[in-house]
């Protein structure tokens, strides 16, 4: 099973693996959503969707449709 930031539980860490999906928004990219980054999961909004997350330092909110294509390694601390 491909674990997703979709995954991620409530101050979690992990390392983004891939984000190769054509349904990843440029933007995104461009905001430090990249292979190699840690992700930090901060808070999950109502019906669970966005996600609040901190990205080496930024902080962003994503859609758990577009969460579920960026894959992760979970960080055992």
């Amino acid at each position: 099973m491909q674990v997703t930031l979709a995954h991620l539980k409530r101050g979690e860490k992990a390392i983004i693996t891939d984000v190769s999906s054509i349904y990843i928004p440029l933007k995104l990219l461009e905001m430090g959503c990249l292979p190699g980054n840690e992700v930090e999961l901060l808070q999950v909004a109502p019906f669970s969707d966005p996600l609040y997350l901190n990205i080496n330092g930024t902080h962003l909110a994503i859609r758990k449709e577009t969460a579920i294509h960026v894959l992760i390694e979970i960080c055992n601390e």
